[in-house]
C-alpha cells in the first residue's frame, strides 16, 4: 500500500471516531474496520461522480450496516460530495447533514436510508434488477448506456437477519450478476462473538443461493480487495459475494476486535491511541493532511472524466435512435400519468357488481401501456392478487426486460426489492394479501421516510376472505398503516375509487400508496366520482342543510351505508353518507373542505368499516359510535361472517338511532 493511500484510508478512520466522539454517540467499530474495504471500492473500482451524484449511470453504493454511517459520511467528505467537516462535527445533531443513520433525499450521496439491518442488502437487490431491467430495454449493439454495479456493504447482523436470505435467494435465481455484496466478516455483533448466536458457514449458504463467493483474507489489503472486487465485475452469470475479513474497531488497541467497539465512543484517550498506532501526523480532532484532500480531489476528478464519457456516448445513442430517446425521457417521467386525470378511457367502468381486486387488475393493464416505468409483481399470489400485466412479459435471467416480477413467498424482501427499484426510478408496484402486510409494514415503513412512492396491492382487505379463517383475515392491519406519517392507505369501494386510487398511486412523487382491495363482488356506486382523490367525500348527501346524521364508511362498506341511509329514510331519518376511501388524503385537504364533507355541527356520526375500529374516533367523536369488528375473525362464508359480526343494513340503522 502506498503512503498516500494508507494515509487515506486512515484519514475515513479518524474522521469516523473523531466525528462519535464529539457526539458522544456512534458505531465507530464498522468505520475503522472497513475503511480500507471502502476506500479501494470508491477510489478505485467504482464509477461515480462527486459532481453529480444523480447521474444516470453511476455505480450504486448502500451502506446496510447504516449503524456505521460516519464510513458513509466520510467517504462523501473526502471525496467532494459537499459534506463539509463542519457537518462531520454536527455528527447525530439536530437539522444536521450526518444524521444517526444514513437518510435518502436529506445527504447527497446517500442512496437509500438504511438503519433496519438488512434492509439495505434487500433494496441493493432491487436496485440491481432495476439496472437490468433498464439495460435490457436500453441498450443496443455498441450503445450500452445503462451499463452499471450495485455494491452493499454490510456485516453480520445483515446476514442474520431472514430479509437478506430471502432477497439473495431471489437474486441468485434470477443470475444478477451486476450485484456485488461486500460482507464485512468481523465475527463481532453487540453481544460479543458471533460463535453465540451464528455458526453458519456463510460463504456455503450464498453459494447455495447462486453467488459466486471471493474470499479477501486481510481486509486492510487494498490489492487483495481490489483483485477481488474486479473478479467480482467479471462474473457475468451470477451476483458475486464478498467476504472481508475484517478487525472490527481496527487501529484502536484497546478495542480492536472487541464488542466494546461496536456501539460506543471510543473514549478520548483511546481516539489519542489510535492516532498514534496509525502514526497520524495531529492530535486535533477532524484534522485531515493538505495531502491526502489533494489526493482526494485528483481521484474525483477522474471519476468526472466516466460520466463525461458516458455522456458523450448517450448523446451519439440519442441521435441514431431518436425513438429510444423519447423512451427513455417516458420512462423517467415521474409526471406522465397526470394525462389520465381527463383520458374517459381510462376511468370507464361496466356497471356491474365486481371485487376491487379484480377492478384493480383491469385499472394495472391500462396503466402499462401509459407509464412505461410500471413494474411489479406479486409474493407467488398474482393470480389472486390481479397483479399480473397482460403481454408485459415476465422478468427473469433470460428475460431481464419482462414487467412482471415474481417474488417467490417472500413479503419482506418482495417489499425492500420494490423500494430499491423506485430508488433507481421506477415506478415498482408489490403485492400480498393484506393480512400479510405485517410482513410488509418495515419497508413500507422505510417507503415512507425516504419519500418514494411505492405501491402496494393489497388485496383479500376484511372478514371478507371467509373461509381462511382468522389466520387470513385482516382486523388490525389497516389502523397499523394508516398510523405510518406520508402513507397513503386506499380502501377503496367501487370501480371509480379504485380507478382514483391507482391513479394517486402512479401521480404521486413522494407518498407511497397501499391500495386496499377486496376479494367479494361490491355493487357500482351511483354518486361516487373523482372526489375520491381528496381522500373522502360526500356520496350520498341529506336533503337537508344539516343531515340528522352522517354515516362515514370505506371499501365494502360503503354500499352497506347508503343502503342503510335508504332504510333510514323510510323512517324519516334524513343522513348524509360519506365515503372515506383515504384518510391520509382527506387529512390533506383544506380546512374549508373537510368543514364542507363532516360539519362540525353534526355531532350524531356512525363510521362502518369490517375491521377494528381504532383511529376512527376523530372523526365520529364522543356523540357517534362505529360498527366495526373488536375481535379477530372466524372461519365461515363471508356472508355468514358479516351478518354474523354485524355488517348489516338492520344493525347500522339501530347504531344510527342509537346516537339520535
Amino acid at each position: 500500500m502506498s503512503t498516500i493511500d494508507n494515509m487515506s484510508v486512515n484519514a475515513i478512520r479518524v474522521l469516523a471516531a473523531d466525528a462519535v466522539q464529539k457526539a458522544k454517540s456512534g458505531h465507530p467499530g464498522l468505520p475503522l474496520g472497513s475503511a480500507a474495504v471502502a476506500y479501494e471500492l470508491w477510489a478505485k473500482e467504482m464509477n461515480h461522480n462527486p459532481a453529480n451524484p444523480d447521474w444516470p449511470n453511476r455505480d450504486r453504493f448502500i451502506l446496510s450496516g447504516g449503524h456505521g454511517s460516519t464510513l458513509l459520511y466520510s467517504l462523501l467528505h473526502l471525496f467532494g460530495y459537499g459534506l463539509t467537516k463542519e457537518d462531520l462535527m454536527q455528527f447525530r445533531q439536530l437539522d444536521s447533514l450526518t444524521p444517526g443513520h444514513p437518510e435518502y433525499r436529506h445527504t447527497k450521496g446517500v442512496e437509500a436510508t438504511t438503519g433496519p439491518l438488512g434492509a439495505g442488502m434487500a433494496m441493493a437487490v432491487g436496485m440491481a434488477m432495476a439496472e437490468a431491467h433498464l439495460a435490457a430495454t436500453f441498450n443496443k449493439d455498441g450503445y450500452n448506456v445503462v451499463d452499471h454495479y450495485t455494491y452493499v456493504l454490510g456485516g453480520d447482523g445483515c446476514m442474520m437477519e431472514g430479509i437478506s436470505s430471502e432477497a439473495f435467494s431471489l437474486a441468485g435465481t434470477l443470475g444478477l450478476s451486476k450485484l456485488i455484496v461486500l460482507y464485512d466478516s468481523n465475527k463481532i455483533s453487540i453481544e460479543g462473538s458471533t460463535d453465540i448466536a451464528f455458526t453458519e458457514d456463510v460463504e456455503g449458504r450464498m453459494k447455495a443461493f447462486g453467488f459466486q463467493t471471493l474470499t479477501v483474507e486481510d481486509g486492510n489489503n487494498l490489492e487483495e480487495i481490489g483483485k477481488a472486487i474486479r473478479a467480482a465485475q467479471a462474473e457475468k452469470t451470477k451476483p458475486s459475494f464478498i467476504i472481508c475479513k475484517t478487525q472490527i474497531g481496527y487501529g484502536c488497541p484497546a478495542k480492536q476486535g472487541k464488542a466494546s467497539a461496536h456501539g460506543e465512543p471510543l473514549g478520548e484517550e483511546n481516539v489519542k491511541a489510535l492516532k498514534e498506532n496509525l502514526g497520524w501526523p495531529s492530535l486535533e480532532p477532524f484534522f485531515v493532511p493538505d495531502e491526502v484532500y489533494a489526493n482526494y480531489k485528483a481521484i474525483s476528478a477522474e471519476k468526472a472524466k466516466d460520466e463525461e464519457a458516458w455522456n458523450k456516448l448517450f448523446a451519439e445513442y440519442c441521435a441514431k435512435y431518436p425513438e429510444m430517446k423519447k423512451a427513455w425521457d417516458d420512462m423517467f417521467n415521474l409526471d406522465i400519468a397526470k394525462s389520465l386525470i381527463d383520458n374517459e378511457e381510462f376511468w370507464a367502468y361496466e356497471d356491474k357488481p365486481e371485487a376491487t381486486r379484480n377492478l384493480s387488475g383491469i385499472v394495472l393493464n391500462r396503466l402499462k401501456d401509459y407509464v412505461p416505468a410500471l413494474i411489479g409483481g406479486a409474493a407467488d399470489l398474482a393470480p389472486s392478487t390481479k397483479t399480473y400485466m397482460k403481454d408485459a412479459g415476465d422478468f427473469s435471467k433470460d428475460n431481464y426486460a419482462g414487467r412482471n416480477l415474481h417474488f417467490g413467498v417472500r413479503e419482506l424482501a418482495m417489499a425492500a426489492i420494490g423500494n430499491g427499484m423506485t430508488l433507481h426510478g421506477l415506478r415498482a408496484f408489490v403485492s400480498t394479501f393484506f393480512v400479510f402486510s405485517d410482513y410488509v409494514k418495515p419497508m413500507a415503513r422505510l417507503s415512507s421516510i425516504m419519500r418514494i412512492p411505492t405501491t402496494y396491492v393489497l388485496t383479500h382487505d376484511s372478514i371478507g376472505v371467509g373461509e381462511d379463517g382468522p389466520t387470513h383475515e385482516p382486523i388490525e392491519q389497516l389502523a397499523m398503516l394508516r398510523a405510518m406519517p406520508n402513507f397513503h392507505v386506499f380502501r377503496p369501494a367501487d370501480a371509480t375509487e379504485t380507478i382514483a386510487a391507482w391513479y394517486s398511486a402512479v401521480t404521486s412523487k413522494e407518498t407511497p400508496t397501499a391500495l386496499v382491495l377486496t376479494r367479494q363482488n361490491l355493487p357500482q356506486l351511483a354518486g361516487s366520482s373523482k372526489e375520491a382523490l381528496k381522500g373522502g367525500y360526500v356520496i350520498a348527501d341529506s336533503a337537508k342543510a344539516t343531515p340528522d346524521a352522517i354515516i362515514i364508511a370505506s371499501g365494502s362498506e360503503v354500499s352497506l351505508a347508503c343502503d342503510a341511509k335508504a332504510e333510514l329514510a323510510k323512517e324519516g331519518v334524513d343522513v348524509r353518507v360519506v365515503s372515506m376511501p383515504c384518510m391520509d388524503l382527506f387529512e390533506e385537504q383544506s380546512a374549508e373542505y373537510k368543514e364542507s364533507v363532516l360539519p362540525k355541527a353534526v355531532r350524531k356520526r356512525v363510521a362502518v368499516e369490517a375491521l377494528i375500529d381504532y383511529g376512527w374516533g376523530k372523526y365520529v367523536g364522543l356523540d357517534g359510535a362505529t360498527v366495526t369488528m373488536t375481535g379477530f375473525g372466524a372461519s365461515a362464508p363471508a356472508n355468514t361472517l358479516f351478518e354474523k359480526f354485524g355488517f348489516t343494513v338492520d344493525n347500522v340503522v339501530k347504531t344510527v338511532k342509537s346516537v339520535l
